[in-house]
Parts: C-alpha cells; sequence; structure tokens
C-alpha cells in the first residue's frame, strides 16, 4: 500500500461487492449504490493503491491478481467487521464480559456474597474476578486500572482520581472471649480498653484505621497484642483467650449468638464507618458494572 494512504471503508466495501457480484452493475445493487458511484470510488482505490483490481469485459469484469489478493482480505475484513458488532452486542447485552472487583475482607465475605451469586444466575456468560485486599491495596488497584469497581472500609488516602460513594454504613464492636470480665459490666471506657492485650487487623486495613482515628480523638494510642489479616484468624484468637479486638458487627453475629464470643459495652467509644464503592472517575462503568450496582443496591440497604 503506498505510503499514507489509510484503507477507506467505504472503498473496500463497494470493492468487496462488486468481486462478489462478478460485474460493477451487479455489485451497485447489491450495495444500494448507483453503478457510476461504485465505478468512481473503485478508480479511486486502484489509483491510491496504485494497481489495477478488476479487468473490465464486455459482460461483467474479472479480477486482477492484486484484486483477487485484495479480495481475499475484503472478505475477511467483512467477516471480522460482522463479528466484532456481534461481540460488542453481545457485550451490551451482558452475554458476554468481565466484571473485576477489589474487595475488602468483611465486604466480600459478608455482604457480597448474596449479591454475587445473584449476578452470576442472571449473567453466567460475564466472567468475575474478586480480588480480595484491604482498602488501601484496593485503591492502588483501581488507580492502576486492574479492577473496575473498589468496595472498601472507607478510604485510605485521599486520591482525587477516585470517585466514591457509601453504600452501607457498619459498626465495629469490641469483642471477648466468653466469660471474660467485661462483658458483666454495662459500660467500658476507651480507656479501659486500651489496657486490654488487642488483638487488631494489619496497617492499610479500614477497621484499624477506624479504630485508630477514634482513639486519637481521645489523645489514647494502643500498642496491639498481634497484627493479624484475616477476621477469621482474628476471632480465633479472640475466641481462645489472647486478647479483645474491634471487629465489624457483620463478622461476628454467628459467634455472638453462640456465645463463643461476646460484645463488650464501650461506654464513650462510637465506631462507625462508612462502608464505600469506589471506582476511577475517567472510567465510566461498563454495562456489567452498572449492572451489579443496581443489583447491589436492591440488596444492601444503607443503615
Amino acid at each position: 500500500m503506498p505510503k499514507g494512504y489509510g484503507m477507506n471503508r467505504n472503498h473496500l466495501a463497494l470493492f468487496h461487492a462488486v468481486a462478489r457480484a462478478g460485474s460493477i452493475s451487479a455489485g451497485a445493487e447489491a450495495a444500494r449504490v448507483s453503478q457510476p458511484a461504485v465505478s468512481k470510488q473503485i478508480a479511486e482505490l486502484e489509483g491510491a493503491l496504485g494497481v489495477k483490481l478488476l479487468e473490465r469485459l464486455p459482460r461483467g469484469c474479472r479480477l486482477t491478481e492484486a484484486g483477487e489478493i485484495l479480495a481475499d482480505y475484503a472478505k475477511r475484513w467483512q467477516a471480522l467487521e460482522a463479528d466484532a458488532a456481534r461481540a460488542i452486542e453481545e457485550y451490551r447485552g451482558l452475554k458476554r464480559g468481565r466484571l473485576s472487583l477489589g474487595v475488602s475482607l468483611t465486604i466480600g465475605g459478608h455482604l457480597l456474597p448474596r449479591v454475587l451469586a445473584e449476578f452470576h444466575r442472571l449473567y453466567p456468560e460475564i466472567e468475575l474476578r474478586v480480588q480480595t485486599a484491604n482498602t488501601r491495596q484496593i485503591q492502588a488497584a483501581l488507580l492502576d486500572g486492574a479492577i473496575e469497581l473498589g468496595f472498601t472500609e472507607g478510604v485510605a488516602e485521599a486520591a482525587p482520581e477516585l470517585e466514591s460513594e457509601v453504600f452501607f454504613e457498619d459498626e465495629l464492636v469490641a469483642v471477648a472471649p466468653a466469660g471474660h470480665p467485661l462483658l458483666k459490666r454495662d459500660a467500658v471506657t476507651a480507656r479501659e480498653l486500651c489496657r486490654e492485650p488487642l488483638i487488631v487487623r494489619e496497617a492499610g486495613s479500614g477497621t484499624r484505621e477506624v479504630f485508630e482515628r477514634a482513639l486519637a480523638r481521645k489523645g489514647l494510642k494502643f500498642a496491639p497484642l498481634l497484627e493479624l489479616a484475616s477476621p477469621e484468624a482474628i476471632k480465633s484468637s479472640v475466641a481462645s483467650g489472647m486478647g479483645l479486638a474491634i471487629v465489624s458487627r457483620l463478622i461476628v453475629d454467628l459467634e455472638v449468638r453462640t456465645g463463643t464470643l461476646g460484645i463488650v459495652r464501650l461506654k464513650d467509644l462510637p465506631l462507625r464507618r462508612p462502608l464505600r464503592r469506589q471506582w476511577l472517575r475517567s472510567r465510566t462503568p461498563g454495562p456489567a458494572a452498572a449492572k451489579f450496582l443496581e443489583l447491589l443496591g436492591a440488596s444492601v440497604k444503607p443503615a
């Protein structure tokens, strides 16, 4: 192809119609374009490429060797164009595609499973990719474009590139093993709680940051006994008597009902936090992401 020439889509489509029909008149009729217009555009294509594509015959026309080469590519191009249009239609209709999510342990383990299951039931052709991480890691993945939506326990760092909305308000509670003396008291102060051995999430987790900020407002600090990345590991450590922990009420419902753990009634340390959905401001959510957010809104109501 001559340098600087970009293949004209209309030229190629008309040439393909002529090549299939075997004559300019039949090709023009198939393409619903006048015969002079088809002749003109094919002549322009031949001029741009610098080769003859058709040999005009008394009845119809015949492809030259160059014409046969281009006709093969034109056929493949038209098939590829049809495939592309079909793929986009399937994408818009949620018949194909991928949805990549980043979720915190608490949200992924206790708020989203039903929504994920319903989404998969309704749109089984959509590939679901769910990355479990802490808030800071999820924000980094959003900024890198590795995930489309993030569900976090607050915001780890201010990021103007990210859009953020609250979709649920969670309560954090202090939990202790069954039989612990603090469970018998009507009220426990934040200062008293800080004197206890505390098992906490790793730095960067939303739970840890909410707790630390609440203490900082009261001029208090704590020295963690143990740092664990897994809420399940934290609950097991508390149940075994190692210490107390601050966790989401969402994750201890079963243990509190069965008596394995108890909730310490804190007097002066309200711990509520917004759970957020986040996405890259410059990235419009695709059809799968939009439908997932619609299902989430119907399933999870703000507190």
